[in-house]
């Protein structure tokens, strides 16, 4: 709890969090889901642990529009998707923020796996704006840090809709916050779609593969961390890799107005 606690405070040059050991048994779990928007609302124990552990950080949240507002979400692998820049791809996955073009995106994101990827491929990509900062010269950073840039929302938040424009990079200029998604976010001019290049390419050149295992859980930063996956190759025999997400704020009054009603889901 005191890793949990520190995490809330700062989350290091690496931006996350892995706790290891937690009650999953691979071998009493169901099929892994094949379908399109999987998610949990029945209680079982991991998806009990994903929800008490994100708890102790914040406020666990869902968003309507995606995934029909479940708190707990599957991240698992949809055939009729293989191709897709999605959570339920199994092509590599662009660096990106979660929810990069939502103004309340999450400030935590929680990964719990319940099944690894059986040919030791599937693997959660990590980068850290920390790590990737010393990489990027004064021009670059003035371009990032001004809003020249826009994302587009995903299909599941109704394609085609962007962002207004804003930075890349935003606060503490030697300490900053990212909002991009590499597949979602474009420059406004040349100079900006250079700089946001160069970024994509400090970030892919600090990032690392997260190696989850069964009963291992990571919380990144979303604030300072993009991720991304490895590609892999499922079979859709109810064994492929499986994972259930949480989404974290800190701070459930800044996105008041978003709600709906009182609870924990966005607009």
């Amino acid at each position: 709890m005191e890793a949990l606690r520190g995490l809330r405070q700062d989350a290091g040059e690496s931006g996350l969090l892995s706790i290891t050991g937690l009650p999953v048994d691979e071998h009493t779990l169901p099929d892994t889901p094949t379908v399109k928007d999987s998610v949990q609302r029945t209680p079982a124990i991991p998806s009990a642990v994903a929800m008490l552990l994100g708890q102790q950080l914040g406020e666990v949240v869902a968003y309507r529009d995606e995934k029909h507002g479940a708190l707990v979400q599957d991240v698992v692998p949809v055939r009729s998707l293989a191709g897709s820049q999605s959570n339920a791809g199994s092509v590599p996955l662009e660096l990106h923020n979660e929810n990069a073009f939502h103004p309340y995106r999450p400030d935590l994101v929680g990964l719990l796996c319940l099944r690894a990827d059986r040919d030791g491929k599937g693997g959660t990509l990590v980068a850290s704006i920390r790590q990737a900062l010393p990489l990027l010269d004064e021009t670059e950073l003035a371009v990032l840090t001004s809003p020249r840039f826009v994302t587009a929302a995903p299909p599941s938040f109704g394609a085609g809709n962007a962002t207004t424009p804003h930075p890349v990079l935003s606060g503490n200029v030697k300490d900053p916050d990212i909002r991009v998604d590499l597949n979602a976010t474009t420059g406004l001019d040349d100079e900006a779609r250079a700089a946001l290049d160069r970024l994509g390419a400090a970030l892919t050149k600090v990032s690392s593969v997260l190696p989850l295992a069964s009963g291992e859980m990571a919380f990144l930063d979303n604030r300072l961390v993009v991720h991304g996956r490895t590609d892999f190759t499922p079979r859709y025999d109810g064994r492929d890799r499986w994972l259930h997400r949480v989404y974290v704020h800190f701070d459930s009054r800044r996105s008041a107005a978003h709600r709906i009603g009182p609870g924990p889901v966005l607009i």
